[in-house]
Parts: C-alpha cells; structure tokens; sequence
C-alpha cells in the first residue's frame, strides 16, 4: 500500500542535493556562539529564535541582491578553521538528518581569509568539517556522500585562481566550480579564463544563470562558457511558449508548449537545472510556488532538480522543498523519485558512484515508499 506523502514521510526518502550554499545554512544557535567566540558584534539579534525569524523575514525580500546580505553575517562568523570545520561538519550531519544520501555543497573561498586564512586552508578545513560529519552521520546509520563545489564571486576578479583551486583538491573533495552573485552587469563570459581552465582540466562546472537576469545570461553560459549544470535557470521559460494552458487535472492535460532555440539546446543536451523553488519565490525570480516553472519543465522533459539554495535564508529542507511542490502539482513518489534520480545522474562524481547510489540506496529505498 502506498505510504502518503507528508513531510514526515518524505522525510524518510533518499535525496541528492546538488545546489546548497555552505554560509547559506548554519544553525541560527552555531551563528551566535561563534560570534560570541570571536567577538564579531554585528548581529542582528542576541536569541536564537529571534535570529532565524530575522534571517528568514530579511531574504523574503523579492530581489536577489537583497537576498544577498544578510549573508555578511554568517560569512563574518565563517573566518577560522575552527568555525569552518563546525559549520561544514554541522551542514553534513544537518542533511543526513533529513535523508539527503548525497550532495555537493558550494560555498566561495574568498569571503573567509578576512583573518589572514589561505586559500588552502579554508578549503582544508572545509573538507576536513565535510569528513567529520559524513563519519558522524554513518554512525549514526544515516550514510551520506558529501562532495564540494568551489565558487568564485562573479563581480570580483578571483575566478581564475578558485578555479585552480578546484583543480588544486580535485582528488580530496572537491568536485566542481561555480561563479555566483548578482548577476545584472556581471556576465558569465568575464570568467572565460577560468571556464577555459576548468575545460583544460578535464573538470566540472555549474554557473549561476537565469534566476535574476534573463536569456543572455543562460545563452552565454551554455554556448560561451559550455557549462555542465545551471544554477536556478528559471528565466528559461522567455524563451517557451505555452500555447494552452495545463498542467494536470481532469480533462485539462498537459500544456502545449513550443521551445525556442535556446531552450531546445538546453533539454536536447540535458544540461540539469538546479531549481530552488523556495528561494526563487524570495528572491523575486518567481510570484510564487503555483507560478513557479518547475512544472512547466518537468512536463517538458527539462533535467529539472530539487534544491535547497540557502537553508537558513529559505527556513527550508529537501524534504520542504519536495513538499511544496507535491502540494502545487499533484506529485507522487514516482515523480520524487525522477526527480532525485536526475540529481544523481548530473552529479559531479564519477559514473560509476553516481549508479551505485540511484540503483543501491535510492530505487530500493523509494521501492518500499510506493508500496
């Protein structure tokens, strides 16, 4: 018999998570202790629940760039070893709990040497904190992969050097690159060098594209910059057009829809996008979950992907963001399970690892879900 969807139910199915910022989602209470640690007076609040309420109402904000800021806070606590081992071990153990079995989480090593850290050692500390929890969480039989992307600031001139550091830890868990930040002004095609590297490399990338700017921004990371992934890649929809509407329902069917080139490059090459429904609603990207194109994609066959984005920001989990969505579409657990095993299959870990997850741990386990 099928089990019902809630969140405590989804909570138990495996999840991937490809799209998750590391300063994007520490425990309110980890962010006042370090504070106190280092002496960092700038918060916003001195209670735990008063901070997540204010982190949660300020990046309801309906505009990417004011999304951003309160992330000077967390990344003000996020400048020791010490404090990046415990967000990264905390950020580890903070996914199994909810049934992630594997994710890439990014974060951008640039905005945590403000104390004198090298580059390496944030990365050294980050990786180590990633060890500790992936060995906690599998004690606690919750058994999780963590990989790390690397993310350069797209309006600073860094990306070239974060890229050779992705290259540098490529064989200690780092899996990746990525550019992020405002992306109005700032194009992808100002990294070139650094994309051209990676390529040379024989290496990974994602890019931030299509969340706060529209089609140029998509069309020059794919045909410029040749990116495996994209970061939200929502705007996407400018170039689709929904002839009747859709989506499910008695006697409705699916929308008629007709691709423009761009978008049919896209999902000819299955190049996956990495969705946040939750934050693409406070960033302003989308009105709200109900409008949001996720559907839309899904049933036109798009690699879509279910991400968390920022889950302090966001007051989100996977198992949140996977709701929300069953509640505006009408998704089963077959459906959950597609799009989970899109998330593996546009992993940056090796083939045979990416199989071993989908056909070990995430069929098998979705098997006893659906009943």
């Amino acid at each position: 018999m099928t089990i019902p969807l809630t969140l405590e139910t989804i909570r138990q199915a495996p999840k991937a998570l490809l799209h998750d910022h590391l300063d994007g989602g520490l425990r309110p209470a980890t962010v006042l202790e370090i504070a106190e640690q280092i002496g960092y007076r700038g918060l916003p609040a001195t209670d735990e629940t008063a901070l997540a309420d204010w982190f949660r109402t300020r990046s309801h904000s309906g505009s990417l760039e004011r999304y951003l800021e309160p992330f000077s806070h967390t990344v003000a606590v996020m400048q020791t070893p010490e404090a990046l081992h415990r967000v990264a071990d905390e950020c580890v153990r903070d996914l199994a709990d909810d049934s992630v079995v594997y994710a890439e989480v990014r974060f951008a090593p640039e905005l945590h040497i403000d104390r004198g850290l090298s580059f390496d050692a944030v990365i050294e500390a980050v990786l180590a904190g990633f060890a500790d929890g992936e060995r906690a969480a599998a004690a606690a039989g919750r058994p999780i992969t963590v990989r790390c992307l690397v993310t350069a600031m797209r309006h600073a001139a860094l990306s070239r050097e974060i890229a050779e550091l992705a290259i540098r830890f490529r064989d200690q868990g780092v899996v990746g690159f990525d550019i992020a930040g405002a992306e109005a002004g700032y194009p992808p095609s100002r990294h070139l060098d650094a994309f051209e590297y990676m390529r040379d490399n024989n290496a990974r990338f994602t890019i931030h594209a299509g969340e706060a700017f529209g089609l140029p921004s998509i069309h020059e990371a794919i045909a410029f910059c040749g990116a495996d992934r994209l970061g939200h890649g929502v705007r996407i929809t400018d170039d689709i057009e929904v002839s009747r509407p859709g989506g499910g329902g008695k006697g409705v069917g699916d929308p008629v829809v007709r691709l423009g080139r761009l978008a049919s490059i896209l999902r000819d090459k299955r190049i996956p996008l990495e969705m946040c429904p939750s934050s693409n609603v406070q960033t302003g990207a989308v009105a709200s979950i109900a409008e949001h194109p996720f559907d839309l994609l899904a049933r036109a066959r798009f690699r879509v992907t279910v991400n968390t984005d920022n889950r302090l920001m966001s007051d989100t989990t996977m198992s949140n963001e996977m709701l929300v969505l069953a509640e505006a579409f009408g998704y089963g657990w077959s459906d959950l399970e597609r799009f989970t095993i899109n998330a593996m299959k546009s992993a940056f870990i090796p083939f045979d690892e990416r199989l071993a997850i989908i056909d070990d741990v995430i069929k098998p386990r979705y098997a006893v879900l659906v009943g």
